[in-house]
């Protein structure tokens, strides 16, 4: 919302929710109601495409995982051409374990890794470890075990989450890099590496990074599968040295590219209404700092569970100080966009009442936008229902 409206892009939100926190930017036209995507995908696509059956709007660009279910329901959306890929290309990284097998076609770096059929399993694969469902988003679905009772105790909870699988280990720090792809060519991409983290360890504070091994990594993949629209990589790395271990095949928070000069939801726009593309990839700027102060909060509420910890990151994350020196807001620039004073208030007033309300917060924005493999299985084939 930030990056387009700063540019002077008129922009209008769809949401299930009444007050997304989009709706609080005076850069945002117009909130739609929708049905929620997991519950009555097929009621939101169609509430999507009469949007679009107006002529009103450009393009339409997916901000979570619509991204899978645009892809999905193409065929439910007449008057929309979403910068998305295939679904096939989505069938090869959108579960945990199909992104680890397809990283192993392509070999491309990643901790070693197994799927699992017994508690024994996990045992055996040696501790600690990561245990993960095929199918999560926002953190949820994968548990860090370090012994035998916590393997056992994130065992029983995962059960019945689909295939799950385990992962080992690594080294080095969290980072990310994205991309977007027209059928395979990069037009545009960014790095950038953790600075301090919100709720279920996103990256709530970013550095911009030069990671040539990570961006190669990614240009691979989205050349294989011939890919179209965004597709962003988690690592961790050691010098640049990347090992992968997550895919959002859709973009992810653009405002630190856009500080470090690469539009990515520009360059979606582009895609989407046949503008003309770079000719080479516009590559992101090292050494730039962004954070979003509220998405801090969340974490320091997740991390300390205390009032004092919370007010420390809010004053640190305003003062800039380090390791936020010289950053930038990005999610509720309150000088920039006065209206996101109400939705950091009213957050940061939930937090000091009561830390232990993060779980309820960070939830209630997953709930607008999280998606299942059973709704995609409703869209790709609505006979079933």
């Amino acid at each position: 919302m930030n990056v387009l409206g700063c540019a002077g892009i008129r922009v209008e939100v769809v949401s299930p929710d009444a007050w997304p926190l989009a709706g609080f930017s005076r850069w945002c036209r117009a909130v739609h109601r929708a049905p929620a995507p997991a519950v009555d995908p097929i009621g939101y696509l169609g509430a999507v495409d009469a949007l679009m059956a107006t002529g009103r709007f450009s393009a339409l660009l997916p901000t979570h995982e619509q991204a899978w279910l645009f892809a999905a329901g193409r065929h439910l959306l007449p008057h929309a051409n979403p910068p998305v890929a295939g679904i096939a290309a989505f069938d090869r990284v959108q579960s945990k374990t199909a992104f680890a097998r397809t990283l192993d076609k392509l070999g491309l770096p990643q901790p070693a890794w197994r799927t699992l059929s017994t508690l024994a399993d996990v045992l055996a694969f040696g501790l600690p470890a990561w245990l993960k469902s095929a199918y999560s988003t926002a953190g949820r679905g994968v548990l860090h075990v370090r012994d035998a009772s916590e393997a056992e105790a994130a065992w029983n909870l995962l059960q019945g989450h689909g295939e799950l699988m385990i992962q080992a280990e690594a080294p080095g720090r969290y980072a990310q890099v994205q991309g977007v792809f027209e059928h395979g060519r990069l037009i545009g991409a960014a790095a950038s590496e953790l600075l301090a983290a919100g709720a279920g360890g996103s990256a709530a504070a970013r550095l911009s990074v030069s990671h040539p091994e990570a961006l190669d990594a990614l240009r691979a993949l989205g050349e294989t599968l011939q890919w179209h629209g965004g597709l962003a990589l988690d690592y961790l790395h050691v010098g640049g040295r990347p090992l992968l271990i997550e895919c959002n095949p859709r973009m992810i928070e653009p405002g630190n590219a856009a500080a470090a000069g690469v539009d990515l939801p520009r360059l979606l726009m582009d895609l989407a209404d046949g503008a003309r593309l770079p000719r080479t990839p516009i590559i992101a700027r090292p050494g730039v700092r962004t954070r979003s102060t509220m998405a801090i909060a969340l974490g320091a509420a997740e991390r300390a569970g205390t009032r004092r910890a919370v007010l420390r990151a809010v004053t640190d994350a305003i003062a800039r100080r380090p390791p936020l020196r010289r950053s930038r807001e990005v999610l509720t620039p309150i000088l920039r966009d006065p209206a996101g004073i109400i939705p950091s208030g009213v957050v940061l007033a939930n937090l000091l009442a009561d830390p232990r309300r993060v779980a309820r917060l960070a939830g209630r924005s997953v709930t607008a936008y999280f998606l299942t493999p059973d709704a995609i299985r409703i869209v790709r084939n609505p006979h079933t229902r």
